[in-house]
């Protein structure tokens, strides 16, 4: 598995800056997002350094899926509220005009009663 010193998300992964963790395993980190624009909002990241969705690879569907298959029970658990009077935004932030501010793939969840800070 690969991280990069500098990233910031790398560091949170390795325990090394704390977070409100919200599920880990042994591939993937989520947790609560320091500037939340909702109610709800956390990340998912995987531990292995990828810099954006325009870095991921075939050999990555595993993990990518394993990811989004994450996202609905998470999001329940969190504080969304069911489908379809519910439900949650999924955003991925790729590059700079993709408005992507750290560079290591991560995935947004974000719901809870609007109006929401953003979107």
């Amino acid at each position: 598995m690969t991280h990069d010193p500098d990233c910031i998300f790398c560091k949170i992964a390795a325990g090394r800056i704390p977070s409100k963790k919200v599920y880990e395993d042994e591939e993937i980190l989520v947790f609560h997002d320091i500037h939340p624009w909702a109610p709800v909002h956390f990340l998912l990241i995987p531990k292995q350094h990828i810099p954006s969705m325009a870095h991921v690879e075939p050999s990555h569907a595993a993990l990518l899926g394993k990811m989004m298959s994450l996202v609905p029970a998470l999001a329940k658990q969190e504080g969304c509220r069911p489908y379809p009077e519910g439900g949650f935004r999924l955003v991925c932030n790729t590059g700079d005009d993709g408005g992507q501010e750290v560079p290591h793939l991560h995935f947004h969840v974000i719901g809870g009663p609007r109006p929401w800070l953003k979107g």
